[in-house]
């Protein structure tokens, strides 16, 4: 069966073609970063817009890729939420306007699941089951996954996640939108050790994380430097930037690390926009080769929100047969807020 898949919770328009048997075929992405750059954040009103102009277009972009046809379709999946409520809705209209129109069953798919499943699209893929180190957005979660729909939180961040402080600390440094890139590629440039910052919860007992504290040292050490030398130099920022990056890194490291010795599994799947980050893959791929343990990521291209993970997931859900394929009702909804847990309960109740 081949499955179209729909994202657009946020500033990414993706539209995705994935076989059940054969995996993603085609997929294209429409990335808004230039156009929310002057604003120095998202515009929740302009992504909608942009979505509308962008999901058309790219649809046909990844039937032509693909050499298929509508007609080729065997079932429409979209992301239902978390994400912005105006947003979702631009590819949750278009995808079950398709599924009417065709006669199609629409799977409503919730985003950190795509991202959860992502990596199981890159070769090789990790087999269940896993640690998984979800960072996207405002999400940084530790989760156990024994198969698709069976996922256990293992711990959460308790206040930002870690791609929030990436950005907000990028932002207090005087960086670009999305802050969390241009803070990476300013840290190659510096040396860490300058600044001393605080790891939070690194030695906690439990697995959850915090960086509201990271992002409040940061902007003392800032307001400090600019009393005693007026704007800060650019060494002054590279060095700030190295020093956020290795404590935002460390923790996420030392608590991963933490997750497999208390799980006693051999494989890590890190997921989500911040698994992108050089730093953080060498840092873990070190750290599971002293365990004996495995660590997969997904494809550069699909770290951040893309429709090939939604289309995937929808095809993992229908191979596990977690989706009733002859509902065919059309009403719908979405969830800006919606907890990862609940499709556990949902998938165990099918």
């Amino acid at each position: 069966m081949i499955i179209i898949g729909f994202e657009s919770s946020c500033d990414e328009t993706g539209v995705a073609l994935v076989c059940t048997e054969r995996g993603l075929l085609a997929h294209s992405l429409h990335s808004q970063i230039a156009m929310h750059q002057e604003y120095g954040g998202v515009v929740p009103e302009l992504a909608s817009r942009d979505h509308i102009r962008r999901v058309l277009p790219l649809t046909r972009e990844v039937m032509l890729a693909a050499g298929i046809t509508a007609d080729d379709i065997g079932a429409v999946a979209y992301t239902a939420g978390p994400g912005l409520a105006g947003a979702l809705l631009v590819g949750a209209s278009v995808a079950q306007s398709f599924a009417w129109a065709r006669g199609l069953p629409a799977i409503p798919i919730h985003h950190l699941e795509g991202h959860l499943l992502s990596p199981l699209l890159a070769t090789p893929r990790p087999d269940f089951p896993f640690v998984a180190l979800l960072v996207s957005g405002g999400h940084t979660q530790l989760m156990r996954v024994d198969g698709v729909g069976d996922y256990q939180l293992l711990g959460e961040t308790l206040d930002d996640a870690a791609g929030e402080a990436f950005d907000k600390t990028a932002k207090l440094m005087g960086l670009g939108y999305p802050g969390g890139p241009a803070l990476s590629r300013l840290a190659e440039q510096g040396d860490a050790a300058v600044y001393d910052l605080p790891r939070p919860m690194l030695h906690s007992r439990d697995l959850d994380f915090s960086f509201s504290g990271l992002k409040t040292a940061v902007l003392t050490r800032v307001r400090n430097l600019e009393k005693a030398g007026g704007q800060l130099t650019a060494q002054q920022r590279a060095d700030l930037a190295a020093a956020t990056e290795a404590a935002i890194v460390d923790v996420l490291a030392a608590k991963s690390i933490k997750a497999m010795k208390q799980t006693g599994l051999k494989r890590l799947v890190v997921a989500g926009g911040v698994g992108a980050n050089s730093h953080l893959r060498a840092k873990l791929v070190q750290a599971m080769n002293k365990l004996g343990a495995q660590v997969y990521f997904p494809p550069l291209d699909l770290c951040t929100d893309n429709g090939a993970m939604i289309a995937f997931a929808a095809a993992m859900r229908v191979n596990a047969g977690l989706v009733d394929l002859s509902d065919m009702r059309h009403a719908f909804t979405v969830k800006p807020r919606w907890d990862l847990q609940d499709i556990c309960l949902a998938a165990s109740a099918v």
